[in-house]
């Protein structure tokens, strides 16, 4: 008589413990669980990582493209008018200067000239003469003064500025959550202007269109 006995199918056996330990050696076939986990965390770290470097770049950049040189010499109000002599500069129109990513404007523009000073502040109105940073403060791109209006208007996402940097107050001037940001400001004695490129202060909060403080529009419409 035999030793053998045969199991229904519909009957399977547990494994035994060699089967099991066979079956935890094998490389386990497609995804898993957990990979899937450590890969969504490895993404999600590296973009964090890439967003925190890029906003760190991005507000030290002025030094960075400068060689680390703190003051760029700009010259005189009337150097200014001569290197910009197809804009209104007189008007208070702003002048770029890519030497130190910035633009520099008249704040009173009944007075034609930079006033000797020093103007650590950003503000500028002791030396009558702002220094603005190039970078929105939105997501960093480059707003761009329109002469229609006398306004900046950033291309990105639509954040507007008055010819001084001032945010205006609402949705429809865009996402920006603050004014432009400005540079530390030198005007020597001969009239000439420097902008500390290692000195920023963040811009103030938005101001509302009719409000004191907000410079209005030219024309109701823009260039973008």
């Amino acid at each position: 008589m035999s030793n053998y006995q045969v199991e229904p199918a519909a009957r399977p056996q547990a494994l035994s413990k060699e089967a099991i330990k066979a079956l935890r050696k094998e490389q386990v076939q497609g995804v898993s669980r957990r990979q899937v986990l450590r890969t969504a965390l490895g993404v999600g770290l590296t973009l964090f990582i890439a967003e925190l470097t890029a906003g760190t770049i991005g507000f030290i950049w002025p030094a960075i493209a400068t060689g680390n040189k703190s003051k760029v010499l700009i010259g005189t109000y009337s150097d200014v008018k001569a290197q910009n002599s197809s804009l209104p500069i007189n008007k208070g129109f702003p002048a770029y200067y890519s030497a130190a990513k910035a633009y520099v404007m008249l704040i009173d523009t009944s007075r034609q000239e930079f006033v000797a000073g020093a103007d650590t502040t950003g503000d500028g109105t002791d030396v009558n003469v702002r220094a603005l940073y190039q970078r929105c403060p939105h997501l960093g791109c480059k707003p761009n003064p329109c002469l229609k209006n006398f306004w900046f208007e950033c291309p990105c996402h639509g954040s507007r500025y008055d010819r001084l940097g001032i945010k205006a107050l609402g949705a429809q001037y865009g996402p920006a959550p603050r004014s432009m940001d400005r540079f530390s400001v030198v005007v020597d004695g001969s009239g000439a202007l420097s902008v500390d490129t290692l000195k920023i202060t963040l811009g103030p909060l938005p101001v509302a269109l009719g409000q004191p403080g907000l410079i209005p529009p030219l024309s109701p419409t823009g260039c973008l």
